[in-house]
């Protein structure tokens, strides 16, 4: 027995259940239980996990965890016990966030789990039973009515009326008609009508069918396949990260086995003197409060993103979101509000235009441009009295907002009933219906016999325009009249409205003797007048327009992926501002393609339609490939994959599946696209912030241990001390760098390009910027310790003064980098942020006790500074921020000469005019 998965959708359904050797009357209890034992249960399979122990310690392999525990050991072996304390705290935290926001995949795999239907019913030895869905094989006949979770991958045997809601799994807007009959070989997931695809949710009708595929082998289990095989990348900034920190690493140890070995053999120094100023370099050297900083940081971002409506669930993504130079996002419910309106009527006089947001029964009906009633065009009482008596679904008040019970095309058309403006006697009238043709894909149209206590009976059909034109005699005028019918008008219309992206219906009707009480089809065929044709849409999100705006000034592309059709999705495409919305690409086209192939194209083609899962994540990894970072938006199962994939994998909140919020980083509390725009903005201003503290955590500490490394090279007396040297790092490492966590959004972060992915994290303007500092660190401390000692101060005072101006030094450095793009001169530079003024008065009153108060005094080797050395300080730090703003202001003149004749392409690459 074999079990045709791959072409059964193209099968009749007699080959299919041969193929599977079972019958209509279903498998008996031995052939399943061997089947069971054949194909396993009906449930995607759990992977090997990971025991909590080894978990968490995977989170201390890393180089830079290494070094900080390295120098946890050296400050403990020197008895700076508080100092060891604030290394391991900062390791151990980083360890818990990690573990605690590791499993995504496991979780995400969980969450498609539990899409799959708990009980189902089936047909086995000729009887109907109930049974828990995991125990289906495949060969078993399942039974399928509105309401229930299609338990597996199975073929249609018999349908009627049936309509599968596939959202889930391909991105389809709209509910799809099912039927029994074989469909093309070659046609898409979306195309394949004669499939009932496990975890999609059965809308209307029911069903018999045979079950084809279970547990892994469905296709939302291959999704789960696909996700668990996936690779996370690692962000730009860890990547980075982790680069620099083998690098320091390597260049720390390498400098202080150097200077060991010069102090030993070339000054003939002891070995325990030399070796405990190596120490002290190193400890000085080490940023180890850079990653308490950064972690910090990033948690300031989240808060604010929280307030943008974007939850971040792993924190490197939010610095991720900063560098994101193309986002691809799936159209339905993302860029469109994901609920069926109706846009365009259209009749014998011309198109009318119907306004109005999601199902609310209010809006505009325009004719020209002009509001209109039924006065003048009588047609709208015909338009309105069918859309709502041949209609199965309910309009709900829950709040503020209406929502549809039922069909979400039905459910626009009562509100587009509500929004005509009518003549009020017709529709006063209560009708009762007396009969109906339920919707059938095989006929593909629904008519209504509905009476009303003025003795009056009408019949009501809705349907496929070609099936609806097919029954009609003749039309209604613009006035209310009969005239021949216009196939080759209405035919054209169809193309017009199509084109435009619309899904469209026909409507018809027809007056018949009140005596009447039952419906068949020979009181339809060419009996019925046309109404007219009515236009659906998905509208777009008005506040997305406008993001993908801006995101197109901050030089960011986007990609819109979705499995709808291609005509719509162009329809879409233009209407929320695409560059290029005229190309559109299916997952058909796609398969024809090599990866170089596609990854070249994906550059200039903005619309993808008709895409599966695997599509999806061969978009992103295409792009990617191209050095882009990517964020990926989505909401459905079908995007799990790619959103794991992404750089900064974004979900819906409100509409999306669990699966796809437990492979992303972020999720949008608010389904809004506009959210996303938001989150950039704050992505950039984190990165910033970091930037800033990078640019001033590395220059401080290279400085101080470049103080170190000028005496010992000289063979003079230490300026600063290793004990001082430590207070230093345990007082400004953490206080000073933590200020620049809170700093705002700095003017015009929405208008330069992205930065590209594997831009360094020590960039040529960085390093000059830690070779100027160092050296001007040096140049000072040095020149205050000569003046100290040339006028006579012993040492412990010559000291104190270079320990207080080092100090000093940072203040005045914080100030300089919280304006990197700018001047720092100026009233908003010189006001600050409360975080800064609270770090510099902490630090500030921290070191006044370490130079006045006597038993940290003997702590640390100080003694007291006199007013005029101290004010001396203060004023040596002026003088090196005005050197460092001069240096500045002519670093960026001399920029701005050089960007004269050119210009920025949004990619962010610089070409001539």
């Amino acid at each position: 027995m074999e079990a045709p998965a791959s072409s059964c959708h193209a099968r009749s359904p007699q080959e299919v259940l041969q193929a599977l050797e079972t019958t209509p009357a279903g498998l008996d209890e031995i052939e399943v239980e061997r089947r069971r034992l054949q194909f396993g249960a009906n449930r995607i399979p759990e992977g090997r996990k990971r025991s909590l122990v080894l978990r968490f310690l995977a989170h201390f392999h890393n180089i830079l965890i290494y070094v900080l525990l390295a120098s946890a050991s050296i400050t403990a072996l020197l008895g700076h016990w508080i100092d060891t304390g604030v290394i391991l705290a900062v390791v151990i935290a980083n360890a818990v966030i990690g573990f605690v926001q590791e499993g995504r995949a496991e979780n995400a795999l969980a969450a498609i789990r539990g899409i799959l239907a708990p009980r189902t019913v089936v047909v086995r030895d000729d009887v109907r039973r109930t049974i828990d869905a995991t125990e289906l094989v495949p060969g078993d006949i399942v039974l399928l009515e509105a309401g229930d979770r299609v338990p597996a991958d199975a073929r249609l045997i018999e349908g009627r009326a049936l309509r599968i809601d596939e959202a889930v799994l391909t991105g389809e807007s709209i509910p799809v008609d099912k039927d029994a009959s074989p469909v093309l070989i070659g046609a898409t997931l979306a195309e394949r009508r004669s499939m009932a695809f496990s975890g999609t949710l059965v809308v209307a009708g029911t069903a018999k069918a045979v079950v084809v595929t279970t547990g892994a082998r469905t296709e939302i289990g291959q999704i789960s396949g696909m996700l668990a095989s996936v690779e996370t990348l690692k962000t730009p900034l860890v990547q980075q990260m982790d680069v620099f920190s083998r690098w320091l690493t390597v260049f720390i140890l390498s400098v202080a086995a150097g200077l060991l070995a010069f102090g030993v053999f070339v000054r003939q120094m002891p070995f325990a003197d030399i070796f405990m100023i190596v120490v002290g370099l190193s400890v000085a050297a080490i940023p180890e409060g850079l990653p308490a900083v950064l972690t910090i940081t990033l948690a300031v971002g989240v808060q604010a993103m929280a307030k943008r409506n974007a939850i971040v669930r792993r924190l490197p993504a939010i610095e991720t979101l900063g560098s994101v130079s193309v986002i691809c996002t799936d159209k339905t419910g993302t860029l469109t509000r994901n609920e069926m309106v109706v846009a365009t009527l259209a009749a014998s006089g011309g198109e009318f235009l119907v306004q109005g947001v999601g199902y609310e029964p209010e809006g505009a009906v325009l004719h020209e441009g002009v509001l209109t009633d039924a006065a003048q065009s009588p047609v709208l009482d015909e338009f309105s009295l069918c859309a709502k008596l041949c209609n199965d679904a309910a309009l709900v008040r829950k709040g503020d907002a209406w929502c549809v019970e039922g069909d979400p095309m039905e459910g626009a058309l009562l509100a587009l009933s509500g929004k005509l403006p009518t003549n009020q006697p017709s529709v006063a009238r209560t009708f009762t219906r007396t009969d109906a043709i339920p919707f059938d894909a095989a006929w593909r149209y629904m008519a209504v016999l509905s009476h009303d206590h003025a003795n009056h009976a009408f019949i009501h059909a809705k349907g496929a325009p070609e099936a609806i034109l097919a029954m009609c005699a003749d039309q209604y005028t613009a006035a209310g009249e009969t005239a021949p019918l216009e196939e080759v008008l209405w035919q054209e219309m169809m193309e017009n409205m199509a084109a435009k992206g619309q899904r469209v219906i026909a409507l018809a009707t027809r007056r018949v003797d009140p005596a009447q009480t039952t419906l068949a089809v020979e009181d339809l065929d060419r009996k019925l007048t046309l109404i007219g044709l009515v236009g659906f849409i998905d509208p777009p999100r008005s506040e997305a327009v406008q993001a993908v705006a801006e995101c197109h000034r901050a030089g960011i592309m986007v990609k819109m992926i979705t499995g709808d059709h291609g005509t719509t999705a162009r329809a879409i495409g233009g209407m929320i501002g695409l560059r290029n919305s005229r190309d559109v690409l299916t997952g058909a086209d796609l398969a024809t393609m090599s990866d170089a192939d596609l990854a070249e194209t994906a550059m200039h083609v903005d619309v993808f339609a008709r895409t599966s899962p695997a599509d999806k994540l061969r978009l992103v990894s295409a792009l990617q490939s191209r050095g882009l970072v990517v964020a990926m938006t989505g909401d459905g199962v079908n995007d799990a994959p790619a959103l794991k994939r992404a750089d900064a994998g974004t979900a819906m909140g409100i509409k999306g599946s669990e699966a796809a919020k437990e492979a992303s980083e972020l999720v949008l509390a608010d389904d809004n696209f506009a959210s996303i725009a938001a989150a950039v903005r704050e992505g950039r201003t984190v990165y910033d912030n970091i930037k800033k503290v990078i640019s001033w955590t590395l220059p401080t500490n290279a400085g101080e241990a470049l103080t170190v490394i000028a005496a010992l090279l000289a063979g003079m007396t230490l300026p600063v001390s290793p004990v001082q040297i430590l207070w230093i790092n345990l007082v400004t490492a953490t206080t000073l760098g933590i200020a620049l966590a809170f700093e705002p959004t700095e003017n015009g972060s929405m208008l330069r390009p992205p930065r590209p992915r594997n831009a360094p994290l020590l960039d040529g303007e960085l390093l000059w910027h830690i070779i100027l500092v160092s050296i001007l660190f040096v140049s000072f401390v040095f020149g205050m310790f000569a003046y100290a000692r040339a006028v006579g101060h012993p040492v412990e005072l010559a000291q104190t003064m270079a320990v207080n101006l080092l100090v000093v030094l940072e203040i005045f450095h914080l100030f300089f980098i919280r304006n990197i793009h700018g001047t720092s001169l100026n009233w908003k530079a010189v006001r600050g942020t409360p975080a800064v003024w609270m770090a510099v008065a902490a630090v500030t009153i921290a070191q006044l006790a370490m130079t006045y108060l006597p038993p940290l005094q003997r702590v640390f080797g100080t003694t007291s500074v006199p007013l005029f050395e101290g004010v001396l300080i203060v004023l040596a730090g002026t003088a090196f921020f005005a050197l460092l703003e001069t240096e500045k202001q002519m670093r960026l003149t001399f920029r701005g000469r050089l960007n004269v004749g050119s210009t920025l392409s949004p990619a962010g690459l610089s070409t001539d005019r």
